[in-house]
């Protein structure tokens, strides 16, 4: 998931977005902490920036930052 891609959703979407994230991360984090394989190492990691990634855009829509550098 892009930055671009998410500053093109509403804020709605977003925060239903943020919530199955949120739950997916848990999921595997129990997998993890029981000592199970999973099947995608480096999922976690992608769903965490993920949530950063969400929580940037949202921060910025709330602020009424364009999203623009420079």
């Amino acid at each position: 998931m892009k930055a671009k891609d998410i500053r093109a959703r509403n804020e709605a979407d977003l925060k239903k977005e943020l919530v199955e994230l949120r739950t997916e991360l848990i999921k595997e984090n129990a997998q993890a902490a029981t000592g199970t394989q999973l099947k995608s190492p480096g999922k976690i990691k992608q769903i965490k920036k993920n949530i950063a990634r969400i929580l940037t855009v949202l921060n910025e829509k709330q602020k009424g930052v364009a999203g623009k550098k420079g």
